[in-house]
């Protein structure tokens, strides 16, 4: 088996601001004819921003489809056209107030693979700048939260960090911090 599906048609079924959705027509391996529902989205990027001092600088903010405030990293939607780590330093400044001297790739995830084309690429931030102001867009609202590596991770396994790319990205943190002590 090689485990390949076929898309014979597509056809744009909603346009949103920052996604659109497809209803794919697609050929399995063994021939039969499935429909594919596909979230195209352009991806983004998130970034721990990591002090010198260990400690990592978060955003509180609410997030509508859960109804809830979410603790999370620092985070925004590439731009068509833009390169990811060109876009994670831009929110950088423009969510916590900071640039930064070292920048570190820690991969990408695929948020949800099974019907989202979104790919988020995931940074590590280090000698970072004093404080700047904030430039958050006009509908965006966060409150910086700053807590240690270890508190960070603590609450990602005390299940109290909820976003995916949060979870991901602190833990990778802390496992590079980890093998450079070692």
């Amino acid at each position: 088996m090689h485990l390949q599906e076929t898309m014979t048609s597509s056809e744009k079924v909603y346009q949103a601001k920052i996604f659109y959705v497809t209803k794919d027509t697609a050929e399995l391996e063994d021939g039969k004819i499935v429909q594919r529902d596909v979230l195209h989205h352009s991806g983004g990027v998130c970034v721990v921003p990591l002090t010198d001092h260990g400690t990592v600088l978060m955003v509180r903010q609410f997030r509508y489809p859960m109804q809830e405030i979410t603790l999370e990293i620092p985070a925004g939607k590439i731009e068509p056209g833009e390169d990811p780590a060109t876009c994670g330093k831009r929110e950088l400044c423009e969510e916590v107030g900071r640039t930064c001297g070292k920048y570190t790739s820690l991969g990408t995830i695929y948020p949800t693979p099974a019907y989202d084309t979104e790919v988020i690429h995931m940074y590590l931030a280090q000698a970072l700048s004093a404080p700047l102001t904030q430039d958050l867009d006009e509908d965006e609202f966060l409150d910086i939260t700053e807590l240690s590596l270890e508190e960070a991770v603590q609450t990602v396994m005390r299940g109290e960090i909820h976003d995916a790319k949060t979870q991901t990205a602190l833990l990778k943190t802390y496992l590079l911090m980890q093998d450079k002590q070692a």
